[in-house]
C-alpha cells in the first residue's frame, strides 16, 4: 500500500527520516472526548472493542485530532484468553476481571484450541480491514496482542494486582503446566496476529506489561522464549517488542527477529544501545506523567528525549497514556 505519511514504516525498515515518527500508546482512547460520548452510548467497553465500526471510528479519532504517524486499533490484549474460552469483564476504574481462573491442568485442557481461538477474533480482523479502508493509507495501521506471560498472568490471577502472586506461584510451583499454558498462548497469538496483518495491520506490537515482575532467570524461561517464537513466526511486517521493566532481558531482547524495542521511562537509551547493538530500532521513553505538565514543560522534556535517542527512534511514551491526562492542543 501507498501511504501518504510513511515515516513510521521507513524508520522501522532502517531508513533515514528527517524526523522521528511520533505515535502514543493508549492514544486510542481515554484522553479524547469524542472517545468518552462514544463510549458512554455502549453497554461497556467490550461492545465496543467487538463492535468493528465502532472499534475503527475510535483508532482513527487520534489520527484526526492529534495527527501521529501511525494508528494503532482498538482493542485489548485480553481477547486472547476471551476466544480461548477464558471469558473475562471490564469493570469501570477497576479494570479486568475473570470470573474463572486456570488453576489446574484440566483447565488448560478445556480451553479452546489455537485455531478456534483465531476463528472467534473475527471481530478484530473486521475492524483492522475497516480501519485501514477509512484511513485510506493516511498512515499505517499497528496491531498487537499481550505477550503471553502477561497473558498468563491474568488467566492465572484473574484480575489486575501489584504483584500477581498467584500467577508467580503459579510459575515455581507448576513450571511444566505453566510452559504448557504459555504455549497454548503463543500458538493462539501467532495465528492471531497473522490473521491482523491479513487484515490490513502493517506493523504489530508485543506488549508484555508485567515483565518488570519477574527475576532475569523467571523472564528468560516464561516470557522472552515466548516472545522469540512470536517474532520468528511473523515474517511480512516489522514487530516492536514493548516489556515495561525488562531492563535485564534487553541482552536477549538484541536476539529477537524484530526491528522495534520499545523503553518504559526508567530505561536509559545509552546503556540500552550498549546491551541491544545499533541494529535495533527504540521506541520510547518519556515518562507518561510529562504530560501532566505545562505545554513548555512537555516540549522541552520531549526535545531532550529526542537528543538523547539520535537516529533510529520513534518518539512515544515508556507506557501508556492515563485517563486523566489533559488534552492539550
Amino acid at each position: 500500500m501507498h501511504y501518504k505519511n510513511d515515516i513510521f514504516l521507513k524508520v522501522v525498515r532502517g531508513e533515514e527520516v528527517p524526523r522521528p515518527p511520533v505515535w502514543l500508546m493508549r492514544q486510542a482512547g481515554r484522553i479524547l472526548p469524542q472517545y468518552r460520548e462514544l463510549r458512554a452510548s455502549l453497554k461497556d467497553f467490550k461492545e465496543l472493542v467487538e463492535t468493528p465500526d465502532k472499534a475503527a471510528e475510535v483508532t482513527i479519532q487520534p489520527i484526526d485530532e492529534l495527527g501521529v504517524d501511525a494508528a494503532i486499533i482498538f482493542s485489548d490484549i485480553l481477547v486472547i484468553p476471551d476466544a480461548l474460552g477464558l471469558t473475562y469483564q471490564m469493570e469501570e476504574k477497576l479494570g479486568p476481571y475473570f470470573p474463572k481462573v486456570i488453576s489446574s491442568a484440566s483447565d488448560i485442557e478445556a480451553l479452546y484450541s489455537a485455531g478456534d481461538a483465531e476463528a472467534r477474533l473475527q471481530y478484530v480482523y473486521d475492524a483492522i480491514s475497516l480501519t485501514v479502508r477509512q484511513l485510506d493509507g493516511r498512515v499505517p495501521l499497528i496491531g498487537f496482542c499481550g505477550a503471553p506471560w502477561t497473558i498468563l498472568a491474568y488467566m492465572i490471577e484473574g484480575k489486575g494486582s501489584k504483584t500477581f502472586s498467584q500467577a508467580k506461584k503459579f510459575l515455581y510451583t507448576e513450571p511444566l503446566l505453566a510452559e504448557a499454558l504459555l504455549d497454548k498462548i503463543t500458538e493462539a497469538s501467532i495465528l492471531y496476529l497473522k490473521q491482523q496483518v491479513k487484515a490490513g495491520a502493517a506493523h504489530l506490537q508485543i506488549f508484555d506489561s508485567w515483565a518488570g515482575l519477574l527475576s532475569s532467570e523467571q523472564y528468560a524461561q516464561f516470557s522472552t522464549k515466548y516472545i522469540g517464537r512470536i517474532c520468528s513466526a511473523i515474517q511480512d511486517v516489522g514487530i516492536t517488542v514493548f516489556a515495561k521493566g525488562a531492563i535485564n532481558a534487553l541482552d536477549d531482547f538484541a536476539k529477537l527477529n524484530c526491528e522495534v524495542i520499545g523503553l518504559d521511562w526508567t530505561m536509559e537509551p545509552d546503556f540500552a544501545r550498549t546491551r541491544v547493538g545499533d541494529h535495533m530500532v527504540f521506541q520510547g521513553n518519556l515518562d507518561p506523567c510529562v504530560l501532566y505538565a505545562s505545554p513548555e514543560s512537555i516540549k522541552g522534556y520531549t526535545i531532550d528525549m529526542i537528543s538523547r535517542f539520535g537516529k533510529k527512534h520513534i518518539a512515544n511514551l515508556g507506557h501508556g497514556v492515563y485517563p486523566d491526562t489533559p488534552l492539550i492542543m
